[in-house]
Parts: structure tokens; sequence; C-alpha cells
């Protein structure tokens, strides 16, 4: 059974209860990771899991609110390891391959790190009670810029990216869709206006993850209704494509108080019948 955890349910906006974007799909064993946004590999961890276990990263894009926790993910996974588990494979558009590289490379900025972890006989006395072999190895990663299409297929599920409209031409952002060999559908629509692009690729899926920024009120009288998704915008793009759950994540501090919180679902209901779901972060969403 395909189960779903909420990392990050936020913006760029900390609030106590919401930082950031990042999601776990654990599809029969098989767990890959969706944004790495604000204190992913310490919600990790507090979800129940663990960051050897995460084969697969997938980004949406490159917002700091996406991303900025990869550095800590990329150095926690190497450092736990004993050189048995598999490699991490990472997708993303433009600059994954490029920022991968920058933190983690024979000349990243985070370089100095690793070598000494190689070097000093203390980390070396660690990793062999750990049940490492020496040497140690540096941390290798395959990661690779992707665009719209089938991105990754593995055993038991498979993944397919669409443009999202975001801040083009400044980044590219995707939304990906997983599809599992039972019969299951979730799409992560990462940050994007409404758009039939994410529309077609969330057709009759079982869950999608949808950002909902504020109350569609409230955003369309701040000028703040481009670029991104609010909560008659989300009804709609789930309205429209046929999906049977819609849980939105990527709120904003006000649509996360009481008050516009019940606005905004009372409207989303008037346009969409399925269940609606507002994502707290450490949730977990069984199918």
């Amino acid at each position: 059974m395909p189960t779903l955890y909420v990392l990050g349910a936020g913006t760029p906006t900390p609030t106590p209860t919401r930082f950031g974007s990042s999601f776990v799909l654990d599809t029969d064993g098989d767990l890959a990771m969706f944004d790495c946004g604000p204190a992913a590999t310490h919600k990790l961890v507090k979800a129940g899991l663990w960051p050897t276990k995460i084969d697969y990263l997938f980004f949406t894009h490159h917002h700091f609110d996406h991303d900025i926790d990869y550095p800590c993910f990329l150095l926690c996974r190497w450092d736990q390891s004993i050189g048995k588990e598999n490699q991490l494979q990472v997708f993303g558009p433009t600059l994954t391959e490029r920022i991968t590289e920058g933190i983690i490379g024979d000349d990243g900025v985070f370089s100095h790190d690793w070598k000494a972890r190689i070097h000093h006989p203390v980390s070396q006395q660690v990793y062999v009670n750990r049940g490492g072999k020496l040497p140690r190895r540096p941390p290798k990663v395959s990661a690779r810029d992707v665009g719209p299409g089938r991105v990754h297929t593995a055993d038991k599920w498979e993944v397919t990216a669409a443009p999202a409209e975001h801040v083009q031409p400044y980044l590219d952002s995707l939304a990906y869709r997983v599809d599992t060999i039972g019969g299951k559908s979730f799409v992560f629509t990462g940050d994007t206006q409404p758009c039939q692009s994410v529309i077609d690729l969330a057709r009759n899926a079982d869950v999608m993850m949808c950002m909902c920024w504020n109350d569609q009120d409230v955003m369309d009288r701040d000028g703040e209704g481009i670029a991104q998704t609010g909560t008659r915008g989300a009804a709609r793009m789930a309205l429209e494509a046929g999906v049977k759950k819609l849980v939105l994540v990527h709120m904003g501090p006000n649509i996360s108080q009481h008050g516009p919180l019940e606005k905004g679902l009372g409207d989303i209901r008037e346009i969409y019948g399925g269940q609606v779901i507002y994502a707290e972060e450490l949730m977990k969403l069984a199918l």
C-alpha cells in the first residue's frame, strides 16, 4: 500500500507549524522524496524514516524553500552510510546537476567536510564501528537535469513530469506524477499557477498535492494571483482533472489561520466535491 509522508507543507515564510516543501512517497519499500525544503532531513527522521533509505529525490524547482536542505540531506545520507547503500538518484529541472556538483563535488562548497571525514582517524573509526570498511569513499550521487515526459521507471512505479507555470524564464519548474504497479497515482504540482499542463498530468489521479498560497480573494486583491495557486484555483484544477483527493500544501501564513482556513475550505467545496485535506507537517496518508 503506497504511503505518503508530508514533511514540509509551508512556504518561504516560516510559521510555527509549516516551513518549506518536502514529501516522501513509500511504494512497497521504495522511498522517493519530492523536494527538500527547510529542515527536511530532520523532519524525515521525526516521521520515522531514515536518510539512507531514501534512494530517489525529485526537485520541482530550485527556489530555496524547495531545496535549501539538499546539502544537509546529501551529507547526512553519505555520512550515515556504511558504503553498502544504493546510490542516490536525483532528478530535477535545469540546475540540478550544477547544484549537486557545487555541493559535494571535489571542489564543492562542502568538499572540506567529506574530505575531513574520509581522512581523519576518528571519523574513520566511527565509520568502521558502524560497519563500514576502509578506505572510505567520497560521496557519489547520480544527478540528472530532466524535462517534461517520462523521468524514471522502477519495478513498482514510474514518474512522469510536465511543465508547471511558475516563475519562468528565471527558473524551470516541473510537476510530477507517480503511477504505481497497483494502479494508484500521485501528483506533486510543486509551485504553479493553474495551467492545462498540470491538469492534464493529474487526470484521474488518486491524490493531487497542490499549492494553496492563500485565500483566492486575498490573492486577487493583493496582486498575488499570478504564478501561484490559491483556494479556488486548486479546486478548479482538481475538478477539471477529476482527481479523487486534493491535498493542499505550500500554505502561507494567512490561510494557515482559523477563519481564512475555514472560508477557503468552503470556497473549495463550492467547486470541488472530492475529499479535501489541509496538509499538516508530519502527516501520514495511506491509500
